[in-house]
């Protein structure tokens, strides 16, 4: 994205104009089942694609059981795959319970039990 400087906005007093800029450029929206993005933060790997308030590098892990990668944090939530034990998962962040992040095999981006994730 590119800054364009906007002219000043009209005054009708004699105090020194405004300035402002417009945000330009490419801006698209990309598929959350596949692309590691919400509206808190992103995967780094994206910051030429998508702006977001914070980005986070992923942790290359792995599972260590069998579990579903689900749509949302709920544990009711759609089930998008079936993670095999020892599969790769890119961690992107865990709060609480449940690690939100990429199945790597899958090319699916979605959340796992934190508690499924092998520490390195």
């Amino acid at each position: 994205m590119t800054a364009t400087t906007r002219p000043p906005a009209p005054s009708s007093s004699s105090t020194s104009p405004r300035s402002g800029f417009t945000l330009t450029g490419r801006s698209r929206t990309l598929d959350p089942r596949t692309h590691a993005v919400r509206a808190d933060i992103a995967d780094v790997r994206l910051a030429d694609q998508v702006f977001a308030p914070h980005y986070a590098a992923p942790l290359r892990r792995s599972l260590a059981e069998a579990t579903p990668l689900r749509e949302g944090r709920d544990p009711a939530a759609t089930a998008l795959a079936d993670l095999p034990a020892g599969a790769p998962f890119d961690v992107l962040d865990v709060t609480g319970d449940v690690a939100w992040g990429i199945a790597v095999d899958q090319n699916l981006v979605g959340y796992v039990d934190a508690a499924a994730v092998r520490a390195p």
